[in-house]
């Protein structure tokens, strides 16, 4: 099994969907340690995605493109553009191709990882959706069949929220409450283990 256009597609749908669910949740997760808005970023920008959806390129460095760009027209926030720097970096590992591996998911988290950490200009282990990323790419690794890249991903997002909740912030928005932001899940990271487990299909 590969990932083509529809498996993209049956993918933002499920995202979709996640986020509309975790709406207040992203909220007020990022009201703790943030702005208050995040739910609102991601919902914004992945019903941006899904009125693009349908008229995707079976090319899926163009479709992830476009799924880019117009994550990025809905939102200007910091969290948006990295991610939509991500899905730029993934975008270019995979142009001219209809089809990828399964095996190929631990490298192209890797390049979304990289490219994000040097826009954003921060460091693996600050308590970041980086360090989810990372996990990610760390637990998918040498691993070719389908189901068990997705029961690693889902698994390591999962990992990851337990290994840093207990830790203080120490970049981004949320290191700027300190020791408050101990115990405490940090939004971008909370947010990106939906976003995997949704995109895993992996719920639950």
């Amino acid at each position: 099994m590969t990932i083509d256009r529809a498996a993209l597609q049956a993918a933002i749908a499920r995202l979709a969907a996640a986020m509309e669910r975790d709406f207040d949740l992203l909220n007020s997760a990022d009201g703790a340690l943030g702005d208050g808005d995040l739910g609102v970023t991601m919902t914004r920008g992945m019903h941006a995605i899904v009125d693009r959806a349908d008229d995707l390129p079976d090319d899926l460095g163009l479709a992830l493109l476009a799924c880019a760009q117009a994550f990025t027209k809905s939102s200007g926030s910091s969290y948006g553009t990295l991610l939509a720097k991500g899905m730029m970096t993934m975008a270019k590992g995979v142009k001219g191709r209809t089809e990828i591996a399964a095996a190929e998911v631990s490298g192209l988290v890797a390049a979304a990882r990289d490219q994000m950490q040097a826009l954003g200009k921060a460091e693996i282990g600050g308590k970041t959706v980086l360090d989810s990323l990372d996990a990610v790419a760390q637990a998918t690794a040498g691993k070719t069949d389908p189901a068990e890249v997705a029961d690693a991903a889902a698994r390591a997002v999962d990992d990851a929220l337990d290994a840093f909740r207990e830790r203080k912030a120490t970049i981004g928005r949320a290191r700027i409450f300190g020791d408050k932001s101990v115990g405490r899940d940090d939004p971008g990271m909370l947010a990106m283990a939906r976003i995997v487990k949704a995109v895993a299909d992996r719920e639950g």
